[in-house]
Formats: C-alpha cells, structure tokens, sequence
C-alpha cells in the first residue's frame, strides 16, 4: 500500500532544461575529438577485437557529439542569432550530417572534417556569448 502511495506517478528525462543556462561547444568538439583519435587508433591496429571495440567507441562519441551540438541548435541559439548568423542553420545541419559521415567510417578525415564544423559553431557561439 505505501509503495503505490509513493510510486512514481510519472517517468521523466531531460537534458539540464531549466534552463540551467549552460552552454558551451567545448563538449561536442571533446567528443568529435574523441571520434578522430579513435578513427586513428583503428588505422593503426590490425587487431580485430581491438577494431571492434574502436567502433562502438567512436559510434558511441559521434552520437554524443550530435547530441551537444543539437542541444545548442534548439536551446542555446535564439532569433537573433539566426538573424545576425543566417548560415547557422546550415553549419548546424552539415555539422550533424558530418558527425553522421565519421560515425560511419574510419577515415580521420572524416573526424577532422566534423572538427572543423564545430570549430566555426564555436567561433559563433563565443562571439554571441560577447554580444
């Protein structure tokens, strides 16, 4: 009887959308970083469990990095920023759409190129951040 009374009446989950107001590109550069190096490290070993691991590894990183960058897309940008950045939209999308492509292969390029996306989100989000 007490269990049903203090039972969950409902299951939830969220990212810290208070908003908690914390924001920062620095954890899906982290990520993709993370994806690079394992890409990497694959390159460099013929090891088939080793080769295995790399790419549940790199698969898992990827996905966190589209999660952080997602998360800044639809929390952290605003109107305005969209107004003074209109190619955000687009870096956004072909940013995810990159950390698909290294999710996918094991070519660091691939990795690198995902960096250099979310290298151009930061330079955004910093100079919103001075505005």
């Amino acid at each position: 009887m007490l269990s049903r009374l203090f039972a969950a009446k409902a299951k939830v989950s969220a990212h810290c959308d208070l908003p908690c107001g914390v924001y920062d590109p620095a954890q899906a550069r982290i990520e993709a970083e993370s994806v690079k190096a394992v890409q990497e490290k694959y390159q460099a070993n013929e090891d088939a469990d080793f080769r295995a691991r790399a790419i549940t590894i790199k698969e898992q990183r990827a996905e966190l990095a589209k999660h952080h960058v997602s998360v800044l897309w639809s929390d952290y940008f605003k109107p305005p920023h969209f107004e003074k950045y209109p190619q955000l939209h687009t870096l956004v999308n072909d940013t995810l759409k990159a950390l698909s492509a290294a999710k996918a292969s094991n070519d660091p390029a691939t990795g690198q190129k995902a960096l250099d996306l979310i290298a151009e989100i930061d330079r955004i989000f910093w100079e919103t951040k001075q505005a």
